[in-house]
């Protein structure tokens, strides 16, 4: 596997265009992700769309399932962070992969046995969260392992555009499979990608060493070792601070979206997946334009521009009636999406140069114990404010707090 200290690694020479590519290893994980991505797509939106269009539920269920997806972060993300630095992470991503492939299929199941009911799905979202959290925080960690520092920026960028990509397809298609198949059977196409990405993951043949734990060492102290860390360094602390409030309001923004698509603007599960499609046109751009914003500005200044730039689109989103301004909010997505993938690539490029292998896991444990708590926090209270005030209404609020991080 390519690693800068490895004599042995493709010569620059030969590292054209492909980079990080031409090595197995990466290149095995990358068609993990690609697969994974696709999969997830199909969830993200067929999960909702089965509460909101399968069961028929209010707003604020809807609010508690999406909260539920992220839940996870708040309730182990921290000791998540501090048991993988004690595990080789490559084993936490193929177990947790299988875990969730027999997961999701346990709703196709209940749909045909005519038993689904949102408390089947809100324990899914619960299951696929915690195993979403070890997966996240060791897939992270196990990155600098893979490439080296220094290929760090190259790695991230290749993964995020198998997300923006996913994100770009990804909807597309599962809008259509939803049409065709209800969503609850849709969700058995990514019980299938997770099972595909757990055997490429398995395929990976560079050795992972056993991590070095103090003898004595308690999980309690590690966690505060990492929390410590985070919260006195000033830059990573300022990135937590505005993306848990990106995360915030955009939890509440997507809680009542996936209701105001169907309910209020009358879209077909088809053309819901072409509105997020449209998201992943943006996040596809915005991962080609990585390299050269940070050669322009800095990875610094591309972090807060990035978004500042962008987030503002998201206004007309709340703005769209039926016709032909459904799809003047969509668009406005993909320059959301421009911004969410150039922010994502540098920050994350960037955490992982400022910690220290030994507290990786515990960092990104950290980091999303409070960004996706965040989210969580926000679903919850965009489903409140739904039931309350209405879905549009809801994301008025969402996009100007948004607008605010």
């Amino acid at each position: 596997m390519i690693s800068l200290g490895d004599p042995d690694a493709v010569a620059p020479a030969k590292r054209d265009r492909l980079g990080l590519l031409r090595d197995h290893d990466f290149r095995d994980l990358f068609l993990s992700t690609t697969v994974a991505q696709v999969g997830y797509q199909i969830t993200s939106l067929a999960l909702p769309l089965a509460a909101v269009i399968a069961l028929d539920v209010s707003e604020l269920e809807v609010g508690v399932l999406s909260s539920m997806t992220m839940i996870a972060f708040v309730l182990i993300g921290l000791p998540a962070g501090a048991w993988v630095d004690r595990m080789r992470r490559r084993r936490v991503l193929i177990v947790s992969d299988i875990v969730r492939a027999a997961v999701l299929f346990t709703v196709p199941l209940a749909w045909w046995a005519d038993a689904l009911t949102i408390w089947q799905l809100y324990a899914v979202a619960l299951v696929i969260g915690v195993f979403t959290v070890f997966f996240d925080v060791s897939y992270q960690s196990y990155l600098p392992h893979l490439v080296g520092r220094e290929h760090l920026v190259e790695g991230n960028a290749k993964l995020e555009t198998v997300r923006a990509t996913a994100q770009l397809g990804g909807p597309v298609l599962a809008g259509q499979l939803i049409q065709w198949l209800t969503a609850p059977v849709a969700m058995a196409f990514d019980a299938a990608a997770m099972g595909a990405s757990a055997l490429l993951l398995l395929r990976i043949r560079r050795r992972e060493p056993k991590p070095q734990v103090a003898h004595g060492s308690r999980i309690t102290a590690e966690i505060k070792d990492g929390l410590r860390f985070v919260l006195r360094h000033r830059i990573l602390a300022s990135i937590i601070a505005c993306t848990g409030t990106w995360n915030f309001w955009m939890g509440a923004f997507m809680a009542m979206i996936v209701v105001f698509l169907p309910r209020d603007l009358g879209m077909s599960p088809g053309e819901i997946g072409l509105f997020f499609g449209l998201f992943g046109v943006g996040g596809v751009f915005g991962a080609f334009a990585v390299g050269t914003a940070t050669r322009w500005l800095g990875e610094g200044r591309t972090v807060w521009v990035s978004v500042a730039v962008t987030s503002p689109w998201i206004l007309l989103i709340p703005a769209a009636e039926p016709g032909w301004r459904i799809w003047m909010g969509a668009f406005a997505m993909a320059f959301v999406g421009v911004g969410g993938v150039v922010y994502n690539v540098t920050q994350v490029s960037f955490r992982q140069r400022l910690t220290p292998d030994n507290l990786l896991g515990r960092m990104y444990a950290t980091v999303r114990f409070v960004v996706f708590g965040a989210y969580a926090l926000g679903g919850l209270v965009g489903g409140g404010l739904g039931q309350l005030l209405g879905a549009r209404t809801t994301l008025w609020i969402a996009a100007a707090g948004i607008c605010l991080a």
